[in-house]
């Protein structure tokens, strides 16, 4: 079986060395010391100012929208996890949905003014598939309107524009740590900010609202998260150069092989860089990608449909069409990518695309060229 992702795994000796340590020390939870040394060597590595490890990165979207104490209506976007969405609602917020620019897949600047009323308090955008969104612009807008931003960067880990971290863009940006990410701590997640007096309320937040262990200020949740999911973290981290490296090396495989058939791909944003994440692919239509979905499985191949469908289609939200979100949610899925999957297995599934017709492109055909993304 060739699923759409496989988590990373470091050798076992070297995660059991940070469990033996663990055990010795009878620390499990509580900010331990592997929770703060994750901290410190992932602020390094990415180049952040301040960086908390959280038990995922839906709570880390929640306490990013405490900690920012929003209200009213949060403009998002509908092409994202339903977890960006989900968390707007959980906190007793309204998503305000704005479409998706064609190109890159990530909201769309020029439509988040329009939808500006006397209740937004936030923008909360998606860099999809770890493509940065258009920041420079987003910050203008919510300087303009004296708008918080929050970013989710689930997908971004690494990603750079120029030159600096994604993850210093907007008041917080969050990220996940699951076990399907490219690093993950089994489960887990992080929340950057830069700003001093926030970094010490999401402190505060992720641990009951503890400013100290019999005092408390303001209402907290339980967003901390382990040892054991920190040793994970820090032996991954350990190899991020080589996940990295092999991802590229696949993707750009793909796009090799995929050369000539009916498929087009996100672009992304100048000036950034490529973490090669996801291997996105956007069929012709619906039709095409329910046939290609078809044949795949039937060979035990199981790529998926993120993200499907758009988030404005969800029952508890008051959403409307959004078409260029409903249009490329209907048609776009990603392709298995991950650390132990072989080129053998890429040939295999490319082989097998190019089999079903109409996928590969006519003399006539219109389609762009697979753009490689670095």
């Amino acid at each position: 079986m060739i699923p759409v992702t496989k988590p990373f795994l470091p050798p076992k000796s070297e995660y059991y060395g940070y469990l033996d340590a663990m055990y010795e020390r009878n620390w499990l939870t509580n900010n331990g010391p592997y929770v703060r040394e994750l901290e410190e060597n992932l602020s390094e590595y990415l180049g952040v100012e301040y960086l908390r490890f959280v038990s995922n990165g839906t709570i880390a979207l929640q306490i990013a929208i405490k900690a920012l104490e929003l209200k009213g209506e949060i403009i998002t976007t509908p092409f994202s996890y339903v977890a960006t969405t989900s968390s707007i609602v959980w906190e007793g917020c309204t998503p305000v949905f704005v479409d998706i620019d064609q190109e890159s897949l990530c909201i769309d600047p020029i439509k988040i003014e329009v939808a500006i009323t006397s209740k937004t308090s936030a923008i909360l955008a998606t860099h999809i598939f770890g493509n940065p969104c258009d920041v420079e612009a987003i910050q203008a807008i919510a300087d303009k309107y004296g708008l918080k931003v929050i970013y989710d960067a689930a997908h971004a880990f690494g990603v750079k524009y120029k030159g600096e971290s994604i993850f210093n863009y907007g008041d917080i940006s969050i990220t996940s740590f699951h076990a399907t990410k490219l690093f993950h701590t089994i489960e887990g997640g992080g929340m950057m900010t830069r700003d001093t007096n926030l970094n010490e309320k999401i402190k505060r937040l992720r641990n009951f609202g503890h400013k100290t262990p019999v005092s408390f200020d303001g209402v907290g949740i339980n967003g901390k998260n382990s040892e054991v999911h920190a040793a994970m973290g820090l032996t991954n981290l350990k190899y991020i150069k080589q996940i990295l490296q092999r991802r590229k090396e696949l993707s750009l495989h793909y796009d090799a092989q995929l050369e000539g058939l009916n498929i087009t791909r996100p672009s992304l944003l100048a000036w950034s860089t490529k973490n090669y994440s996801y291997y996105p692919a956007i069929f012709e239509d619906e039709a095409m990608l329910l046939k290609v979905l078809a044949v795949l499985e039937k060979e035990d191949i199981y790529p998926r449909r993120y993200f499907y469908p758009s988030l404005s289609s969800l029952d508890y939200v008051e959403g409307e069409e959004m078409p260029i979100s409903d249009n490329i949610a209907s048609r776009i899925l990603c392709l298995p990518l991950y650390h132990t999957l072989e080129k053998t297995d890429i040939n295999r599934i490319c082989d097998i695309l190019a089999q079903i017709p109409r996928m590969k492109k006519s003399s006539h055909s219109r389609t762009k060229a697979i753009p490689q993304w670095f």
